[in-house]
């Protein structure tokens, strides 16, 4: 802004009203000269009111510059007609073409042929309402494409009427890679969550074999029995074939079915065949069993016996334990649930070793299993008489790899692991606590009914 005192001075007049003129023309000029000089004075002030708000907009101006030019995301100005007016150095870099090549454009050119029909509509909507993160490519001038989300707002003038329109935009693509690397690294995890899993299942069946070898021998015990008796039946039935092939007399034919004792054979044969299909039957249930432990697959939800499944867990736990505790197992013999019979059943498979290796001090080790049922939701409790948990550990119970027992005894994953599919595959609950009477309780809470 200029000094005031550099302006030019008001000129001298005093000699316009030298002496000898008349007194009333002496009043005229001096009405003359204090005219001029109260316009030469507003001359002045407008002027320096003028150049200070000229400077204003020049700070303006450049503050506005600076914070386009620093803005990340792009910014493209445009008139009514969508013709560029102006942008900002964030799109000249992202297109690399510069700014003077871009004003009067259509603001549709700077997009890729796939995303110009789409960002046409946006002069339209944006009279409606603003357009909101608009998935869009522009076109670089090498001919890649640029993925932005597009964000448009009607631009008005000092009268409050439309006059155009700004589009910001937020690049993609560092998005993208970060969203393509996260889904990357979920795979990853699920997979080796799958493989924990499937480790954990095996480690658990290994300190299970024990108890499903004598489940497995009691049933193939009677099979193998039956087969035998069944096979000296058959030599006996031969010989009375064999036998009654010569003889016509009848007494002779009675005689001899009494001396090979077929009636008794006959009666014995129905109880043989089905205990031997009881056996059979119950070999196929332990290996159904062990095949839905031990293989890992996607489990489809259905209908199950959760006492049957708890009582399935138990013999297979206690049967491969050299302790024996009291055993109080109270859930209602027709409690049914939809859900992941496999999932529930190792979870369950892992509590009660849990509880029984909690136990192996106690002088008169105790377990007792309970199931409420409520409206939409059973509640199971696993409770034992151990020496229970203790407070700093209650928070680490369910991390990997944590465990208390000694080298050898245990992975760190069977709680870590019932606790993920008690929660993410059967969308339950599981919880652990401190019984008043001592012990650790663990509480798994089901619904009645998955939602698939």
């Amino acid at each position: 802004m200029s000094d005031p005192s550099s302006y030019p001075a008001m000129p001298d007049l005093s000699a316009l009203t030298g002496p000898g003129n008349g007194g009333m023309e002496d009043e005229a000029w001096i009405s003359v000269i204090q005219k001029m000089e109260a316009i030469y004075s507003d001359l002045l002030r407008y002027q320096v009111e003028l150049e200070e708000k000229n400077a204003a907009l020049e700070n303006a101006q450049r503050f506005i510059d600076s914070v386009m030019s620093s803005m990340s995301d792009v910014l493209i100005v445009c008139d009514v007609n969508g013709h560029i007016m102006q942008v900002n150095a964030a799109l000249t870099c992202a297109i690399g073409t510069d700014s003077a090549e871009l004003t009067g454009r259509p603001y549709t050119s700077l997009f890729t042929r796939h995303s110009a029909p789409r960002a046409a509509d946006f002069l339209q909507q944006v009279r409606q309402e603003a357009v909101v993160d608009v998935e869009a490519d522009l076109q670089h001038k090498d001919g890649h494409a640029v993925p932005m989300a597009i964000n448009c707002s009607p631009r008005l003038n000092h009268n409050n009427r439309y006059s155009g329109m700004v589009l910001t935009g937020r690049p993609l693509g560092e998005l993208r890679r970060a969203y393509d690397q996260l889904n990357t690294a979920h795979a990853e995890l699920k997979t080796a969550q799958k493989q924990l899993i499937q480790s954990e299942k095996m480690a658990s069946l290994g300190r299970l074999v024990a108890g499903v070898a004598h489940e497995l021998n009691n049933p193939i015990s009677i099979v193998y029995g039956n087969m035998y008796a069944l096979r000296r039946y058959e030599s006996r039935f031969r010989d009375f074939v064999d036998g009654i092939s010569g003889i016509t007399d009848p007494a002779e034919q009675a005689r001899l079915r009494r001396e090979l004792r077929l009636d008794a054979m006959l009666k014995d044969i129905g109880p043989l065949i089905d205990g031997s299909l009881e056996g059979a039957e119950r070999v196929n249930q332990i290996v159904q069993n062990l095949l839905r432990f031990s293989i890992p697959q996607q489990q489809e939800t259905s209908a199950f016996n959760l006492h049957k499944v708890a009582s399935t867990a138990l013999q297979w736990v206690l049967r491969s334990s050299a302790l024996s505790p009291a055993l109080t197992l109270d859930i209602d013999p027709s409690l049914t649930l939809k859900n992941h019979e496999g999932y529930v059943h190792q979870i369950l498979v892992n509590l009660f070793q849990n509880a029984v290796d909690a136990m192996e001090t106690s002088p008169a080790p105790a377990l007792q299993v309970r199931a409420v049922k409520e409206q939409d939701s059973v509640t199971l409790t696993v409770q034992d008489n151990g020496p229970g948990i203790a407070e700093n550990d209650l928070l680490r119970l369910y991390d990997p790899f944590f465990t208390r027992k000694a080298v050898g005894k245990g992975t760190g994953l069977g709680l870590y692991i019932s606790y993920g599919l008690a929660t993410e595959q059967c969308n339950g609950s599981l919880r652990a606590e401190n019984a008043e009477q001592g012990g650790a309780r663990f509480i798994l809470q089901l619904p009645l009914e998955e939602e698939v």
